[in-house]
């Protein structure tokens, strides 16, 4: 397992080989304190194309062998994060200034993804089709895609690169693994649980760029003939650029972006309760997850009681708000408020801070012209609509370019059920917190929050394509 020591250098892993020597590095530098925490290797297009090459060979292979193989080096994987969970912990911690309990639901959730993916592996099947000719039979056959580019983020820094790497490599895909600039010793520390777990040499390979040369590095890896697929999380603005260069290239795109996700809050709903897991939901790890809880509508006939109520509990989760990643993220959510405050928008409580790195838990009550109506902040703010109708709250909802995540709360089954068909999200959860996933049910987003799924036997679907192969024998 990686040190976790000042001086040590995140490598390259290409195939079976970890590369430090005479490549250039950049710092990794923690937002909390502004120290540099170790360097990191940074790769050149020959080695992201080194990368692709390995991943390319060793697929002829790996696409072969036995479901049975695969479950038992994912289950080892999983156990190898819970024998390591300290370090595992440390590394998130150092790296992305998270909270403690942060980086452990991080860990505790992957070992959970990974056991799910271990347990669907078998499932997957193909189908024998009825045929119209006489004589002749069909096989319809689930084919692992090929080799696979898997583009993690930092903000959930072990949870979501495990996901798709763990995912891909289930259906018998290889990976090039493209590690966040921010994260990079927590997503080496992934890898190098696959390699210690018995993963062959080339199934999974790793690199990471300085941000400048990120652009050029992606482009030659998804231009590359051998790379099938390319799985993205991240922001919608690199999400657009990724996927105009997979359009290009023909390159199908599994995409998770921003959201913009509302929780609302119906006359019939438990207020304190609602209140109280809007706010969590709103500033935990300082607001820098896609899930955030961004917007909350409530209805008029409690909005007064639910106001007081939801001042309470964001003062009381601003002990777990954490700080921000890096003073740019910082900056953007605070750019965000400062918007909001030029253009006479009403804060309830906070507004924008002094410091980039520790933001204030904030609420802006009904915004209508600035820019935190429909840009996500990822700072530890909420806008708070008052509607009057259940019509008024789902026109409202869904008066977003986004369709990640969205919460309801209310005591009426059928009602709340009801309006989950009619918003426009990927996910809709009941009494719930937004930050909400299961490793056994489907996750994704629709409109410009991304499309296809992950989770379980979903994620490694998007990783499988169709062989329709027909026999023709004599009548």
């Amino acid at each position: 397992m990686s040190s976790l020591s000042e001086d040590y250098t995140v490598p390259l892993w290409i195939d079976g080989e970890a590369l430090r020597e005479s490549l250039a590095t950049f710092p990794v530098v923690q937002g909390s304190t502004g120290k540099t925490v170790h360097q990191v290797v940074s790769a050149t297009t020959a080695e992201a194309l080194r990368a692709v090459a390995s991943s390319k060979a060793a697929f002829k292979s790996w696409r072969n062998t036995n479901h049975v193989i695969r479950r038992e080096l994912i289950l080892k994987v999983a156990a190898h994060y819970e024998e390591n969970a300290d370090t595992f912990i440390k590394s998130q911690m150092i790296e992305t200034s998270c909270e403690e309990a942060w980086a452990k639901q991080n860990l505790e959730l992957a070992c959970r993804y990974l056991r799910e993916i271990a347990a669907v592996i078998s499932s997957v099947n193909g189908t024998i089709p009825q045929l119209e000719k006489p004589g002749a039979i069909g096989f319809v056959f689930k084919e692992p895609v090929g080799p696979v580019l898997c583009i993690a983020p930092w903000n959930a820094a072990l949870i979501l690169a495990t996901r798709g790497v763990a995912s891909a490599i289930a259906a018998g895909c290889t990976v090039v693994f493209k590690a966040s600039e921010l994260s990079p010793l927590t997503h080496y520390m992934i890898t190098r649980a696959f390699i210690e777990s018995g993963l062959p040499k080339g199934v999974l390979n790793q690199i990471q760029t300085r941000r400048e040369d990120a652009a050029e590095v992606t482009e030659a890896i998804i231009a590359h003939e051998a790379i099938r697929k390319v799985e993205f999380i991240g922001s919608a603005a690199v999400g657009r650029i990724i996927g105009q260069v997979a359009a290009k290239h023909l390159k199908p795109v599994l995409m998770e972006l921003g959201g913009k996700g509302p929780a609302i809050v119906l006359d019939d709903a438990d207020l304190e309760e609602a209140a109280k897991l809007a706010a969590m939901g709103a500033v935990v790890n300082h607001g820098q997850i896609c899930f955030s809880t961004e917007r909350i509508i409530v209805h008029a006939a409690v909005a007064e009681r639910f106001q007081q109520l939801l001042i309470k509990a964001m003062e009381s989760a601003g002990s777990h708000a954490g700080c921000a990643v890096s003073a740019s993220i910082g900056k953007h959510a605070n750019d965000v408020l400062r918007d909001a405050e030029r253009a006479g928008e009403n804060f309830l409580m906070g507004g924008p801070s002094d410091s980039d790195i520790r933001l204030r838990p904030t609420i802006v009550l009904n915004p209508s012209t600035s820019r935190i109506v429909d840009e996500e902040t990822f700072g530890p703010s909420t806008s708070l609509y008052i509607v009057s109708s259940d019509d008024a709250v789902i026109e409202l909802a869904n008066r977003s370019v986004y369709g990640l995540n969205a919460t309801i709360w209310s005591t009426n089954m059928e009602r709340a059920l009801k309006m989950s068909r009619e918003l426009e999200y990927g996910q809709v959860h009941i009494n719930s917190i937004s930050v909400y996933t299961s490793p056994t049910a489907s996750q994704g987003g629709v409109k410009g929050s991304g499309f296809g799924r992950q989770n379980g036997k979903w994620g490694i679907e998007e990783f499988l394509q169709d062989k329709f192969v027909s026999w023709h024998g004599k009548v």
